[in-house]
């Protein structure tokens, strides 16, 4: 009897897990609860997958072998109480890939930084001639890649959501970034369910893999013995020397492996701030340990082309920067967006507050910022934290707006940055038409 697997969410995601399940010969369906975008639906229909959308039917879902759920859809949803009754099996996209692959995978997970330091390891291994895809939470799915045909490596950044779906996944290599309070709604707002979602990442690992880990990061320094212990792990630091990883002294990256160094000022890198000196470190040692040569890192690290929406350069109008940093949906990100800036900085910032401590980037907004541009529905939040630590914050009610009053209040040498802290849905349809709509206006002035 064929496996009959069911798909639930018609994204990038699932549309690729169907597509590497019906060339495994199985039988496939792919139910969303919402609209399938025209593009999917083209693709499905040429490929004679049936699809069902705008609702899921129950007889249908539950007389599948497995179920392939969209990392979007929480497990409250009542469609997964009912899988979850009948004890069908519920695995990510990453899982189904992964049993199809040969590759060496280096995985990358944390609270921020981990798009940037999936797309710079990718970055190192493409420059370096191997055959490697990127994927994950980032660009074509992995099961899509694997369906097409298999890598040597990919290079995947992999979200909380989807290591919770994942039974025997394990990549070679592991890094944890960072962790800081996101998402809690999806974890009963129990910090520690998400400490042990991100941790893992690590639990297939053994003595032949490795888990690169930020020393710095309080959080994962606490909660260091959740990792496997079977794995070797590499320790990153900015602040304190250690004998096997990498760390900075004298403003030069240095990583001490077993057997070669690697050295490189960071004011070569092209990627700025305390944050990317992180990136670019565990970037680096995941490259080292599948034998790329240093000159090849160095050159990769020193040429990169930071991502769209992540403290993105879009123009300089009479002497003023304007940065797109839209990604940063969470206070931590903004933070580390500020802790970059070295020139007086209008903020916009804004959106859909999640439960946000703004007393986090208190003292560097008292720092570094001259003013603050509020783009939201209700920026009550935003007042009460920083008006007594700016010279001025204003409301506004749409990019347009926004951008053009920042632009009216900056002088020659200051920067404009968008980093809102906050989700995008109350006024753009997604960080992406946040950013581009911030990069529209700004090329419009």
């Amino acid at each position: 009897m064929k496996d009959r697997i069911v798909i639930l969410g018609s994204g990038e995601s699932g549309v690729g897990a169907a597509i590497l399940a019906q060339k495994q010969g199985m039988d496939v369906f792919v139910s969303d609860f919402g609209k399938i975008k025209q593009v999917y639906k083209d693709e499905l229909t040429s490929l004679n997958i049936p699809f069902e959308e705008g609702q899921h039917t129950e007889e249908k879902i539950l007389s599948a072998t497995t179920i392939i759920k969209s990392p979007g859809i929480p497990d409250k949803a009542p469609i997964i109480k009912k899988i979850i009754e009948n004890n069908i099996s519920i695995i990510s996209e990453i899982e189904f890939g992964y049993r199809f692959s040969k590759a060496k995978i280096i995985a990358i997970t944390g609270t921020n930084g981990k798009t940037t330091t999936t797309a710079l390891t990718h970055h190192i291994c493409e420059k370096a001639g191997l055959n490697v895809g990127l994927g994950g939470n980032i660009g074509t799915s992995f099961a899509r890649q694997v369906a097409n045909g298999d890598k040597d490596f990919f290079v995947l950044e992999i979200s909380s959501f989807q290591l919770d779906n994942c039974v025997f996944f394990k990549p070679h290599i592991s890094v944890l970034c960072n962790i800081t309070e996101d998402h809690l709604d999806r974890y009963s707002y129990s910090f520690e369910n998400y400490i042990n979602s991100k941790f893992s990442i690590t639990k297939n690992q053994d003595e032949h893999d490795h888990f690169i880990f930020c020393a710095d990061d309080p959080v994962t320094m606490e909660y260091l013995d959740k990792a496997n212990p079977e794995v070797n792990k590499i320790p990153i630091s900015y602040f304190e020397n250690v004998s096997y990883g990498a760390y900075v002294e004298d403003q030069q990256i240095i990583i001490k492996l077993d057997k070669t160094n690697f050295t490189m000022p960071i004011s070569e890198l092209s990627l700025h701030g305390m944050h990317n000196s992180y990136n670019s470190m565990a970037a680096a040692i995941s490259a080292k340990l599948i034998g790329v040569r240093n000159d090849k890192i160095r050159e990769s690290l020193e040429d990169f082309k930071n991502l769209e929406h992540r403290l993105e350069f879009v123009a300089t109008i009479r002497g003023v920067d304007f940065i797109n940093d839209s990604k940063a949906t969470n206070v931590n990100s903004t933070w580390y967006a500020l802790e970059s800036m070295t020139k007086p900085t209008v903020l916009i910032a804004g959106g859909v507050d999640k439960g946000n401590d703004y007393t986090l980037i208190k003292e560097l907004v008292n720092k570094r910022v001259k003013a603050i541009i509020c783009l939201g529905k209700d920026n009550e939040k935003l007042h009460e934290a920083f008006a007594s630590e700016v010279g001025y914050i204003v409301d506004t009610q749409s990019m347009e707006q926004a951008v053009q009053m920042a632009y009216n209040i900056t002088d020659k040498g200051d920067v404009v940055l968008l980093s809102p802290c906050c989700a995008s849905f109350d006024l753009f349809e997604n960080y992406e038409d946040r950013g581009k709509q911030f990069k529209r206006n700004v090329l419009n002035l």
